[in-house]
């Protein structure tokens, strides 16, 4: 069997220690991951911060800005909503890939362990590079592709047809379910990944969409969607509920169906 090893760079290593402030009341530990690509061959480190809950929102996001605002301002993550709607505060914690939004602490066991996306060069601390996720998501043209006439007021749908969507469109692309996902990892550079090919089944189900026999076309290929076992990683973690493993499957019997 095939051995796999990190680097010893790649391991972090103990960082820094930042106690509470005397008179503390509820004190969680939350553990960071830091890494500066300025520090040369630093290894990464883990942070540990000491945080009182009576003085600090109830999510991991609530912590992180704590932290960065009053103990550490280098600390660097990517946030904006704050109502779980953008995707941007995605990051692996306490072992599984979530919204650091919508993740509470109080539901969270001993000591809060928050890391960044699994499988993406990290760019600093918890931020990733999503370049390549990105252009894949480009790759598949997302938006409404029509050759038919325009009409005067507005592509129609019938309830049922729009109801085909729910489930799809809800997706807020932040590659919660295509970072863990073991295909995309050894594969990410040629499989889609579950977010993007979640996407893709987004506009072949729309009524409204005249490109289907183009995008299947685009992905009949090897690697581009059947690189995918149906482990089902990626519908166990999203944040939003979504189903990214059924979408992967419709499509699969899509390119059946039409080869019959």
């Amino acid at each position: 069997m095939a051995q796999f090893h990190l680097s010893p760079n790649a391991r972090p290593g103990p960082g820094k220690t930042h106690k509470a402030k005397e008179g503390a009341g509820r004190v969680r530990v939350i553990q960071v991951y830091r890494y500066d690509p300025d520090g040369g061959d630093t290894p990464p480190r883990l942070d540990r911060f000491e945080i009182d809950l009576d003085d600090c929102g109830p999510m991991v996001l609530d912590a992180l800005i704590k932290i960065k605002s009053e103990i550490d301002s280098t600390l660097t993550f990517r946030r904006s909503c704050r109502e779980g709607i953008c995707g941007s505060c995605a990051m692996n914690i306490d072992g599984r890939n979530a919204l650091a939004c919508t993740t509470a602490i109080e539901d969270i066991k001993g000591d809060v362990k928050v890391y960044p996306l699994p499988h993406m060069e990290v760019e600093k601390d918890l931020v990733v590079d999503f370049t390549r996720f990105w252009a894949q998501y480009e790759s598949v043209q997302p938006w409404l592709q029509a050759v038919g006439p325009v009409p005067e007021k507005e592509r129609t749908q019938s309830p049922e047809e729009r109801a085909r969507l729910d489930g799809l469109y809800e997706c807020i692309l932040c590659a919660c379910c295509s970072t863990s996902c073991p295909s995309y990892w050894w594969n990410g550079d040629r499989y889609l990944g579950p977010a993007v090919l979640l996407q893709a089944y987004r506009w072949l189900a729309d009524s409204r969409d005249e490109a289907t026999g183009e995008r299947l076309d685009e992905l009949e290929d090897p690697f581009k969607l059947y690189r995918c076992h149906t482990i089902m990683n990626c519908t166990n973690t999203c944040p939003k509920g979504l189903n990214p493993a059924k979408a992967i499957a419709e499509i699969k019997k899509l390119m059946v169906e039409r080869k019959l």
